[in-house]
């Protein structure tokens, strides 16, 4: 098929390939910028990025926003010529300090999901960072652009539509998640394309759709572009790379999963989630609480006093290869992971499959 270029209010990439952000400290500037230098567009997590600085857990909130600008100048220096973006939740209870400070450090493009990200238009004013909502609805997509319409006569420079089969933090009820087939990622990507269209055709401005969420390989990859999306998210992939950022036990864990790993929590921030089982999670699942202190409430949905354990500690320890006090969160397809590979070998893989598709 002919591969789509991905504009993104001027941001041209070599190739349509966007990688996912993942936190906590999945993707920070040392995966980013191989996938950048590789032709897409790195994505660096802005969730929890100060944890290894010693003063995170004296000022956390302080060490994230520290940890984010190192982040960003590491990447830049590491790809100069590529496109940088970071993730930055709508959760965060510092979202609008972290999105302020991506921004100057001249961020190419901010991603934001878990939440509709309302003032964003106005935290990037006058800068020339990009911002792209991730949604998981056409209803979501539309409520957006009619309030950035109204408040801040701004349109999203691109959307993530994110499906139901990808990791981590989900834009879906648990119910939804019970009867995935019926949300095939392709069709959300024509249903947001149509909601946002009146939108496009007042400001005579197109908003490129990019498709996540068991995004895996070219024939993956293929679909959603023939259904409207002029690029796609991939994360899981990424992961058993030797560019991704965290210890070897993690990426083993993505080698090693089989389908039946692959389980729905319930996260204590109040969403379902996809991740890979243990055992830290089996105790979770027989209510078995983990005693923890809490820094700063990070996430505004989250409750410290009715949480069955800190997901940030949950997250920090599986990172640093800790499973026994933590967990990973995956895409549907983790099982489909079976080696160890290089950024851009899978990329030009993947590009080689959508182009024979």
């Amino acid at each position: 098929m002919i591969i789509p270029e991905l504009n993104i209010g001027g941001l041209t990439p070599r190739l349509p390939v966007v990688q996912g952000g993942m936190g906590v400290g999945v993707s920070m500037w040392r995966l980013a910028s191989a996938v950048a230098n590789s032709g897409g567009i790195g994505v660096i997590s802005g969730v929890e990025p100060g944890f290894a600085l010693p003063g995170y857990r004296r000022s956390k909130k302080e060490a994230n926003r520290e940890a984010l600008a190192y982040n960003i100048k590491r990447a830049r220096g590491a790809s100069p010529i590529g496109i940088i973006g970071v993730n930055i939740m709508t959760a965060l209870n510092d979202f609008e300090e972290m999105v302020q400070t991506a921004v100057r450090e001249r961020i190419d493009i901010i991603f934001s999901g878990a939440g509709l990200p309302l003032k964003l238009p106005g935290l990037v004013k006058d800068s020339m960072t990009r911002i792209a909502p991730i949604v998981s609805s056409a209803k979501a997509a539309a409520v957006l652009c009619k309030h950035w319409d109204k408040k801040f006569n701004y349109l999203p420079d691109a959307i993530v539509v994110e499906g139901p089969r990808a990791g981590g933090h989900l834009g879906f009820t648990l119910e939804q998640l019970k009867n995935i087939a019926e949300y095939p990622l392709a069709r959300l990507v024509k249903e947001v394309g149509l909601a946002v269209k009146p939108f496009e055709e007042k400001y005579r401005k197109n908003i490129p759709l990019i498709a996540g969420g068991g995004v895996f390989d070219g024939s993956d990859a293929a679909s959603v572009l023939s259904a409207g999306a002029s690029g796609f998210q991939m994360a899981t992939r990424f992961v058993a790379t030797y560019e991704c950022d965290v210890h070897q036990r993690f990426k083993d864990q993505y080698i090693n999963a089989n389908r039946d790993d692959v389980v729905i929590i319930k996260s204590p921030v109040g969403l379902p989630g996809r991740a890979i089982r243990n055992a830290f999670l089996e105790d979770v699942e027989e209510g078995i609480k983990k005693p923890f202190k809490c820094l700063s409430n990070c996430l505004k949905t989250c409750n410290p006093g009715q949480s069955p354990y800190c997901i940030a500690d949950a997250l920090i320890n599986a990172q640093q290869g800790n499973f026994q006090r933590g967990f990973a969160f995956a895409g549907d397809n983790v099982y489909r992971v079976d080696k160890m590979s290089s950024v851009k070998n899978i990329i030009n893989e993947v590009m080689d499959e959508i182009r024979k598709a």
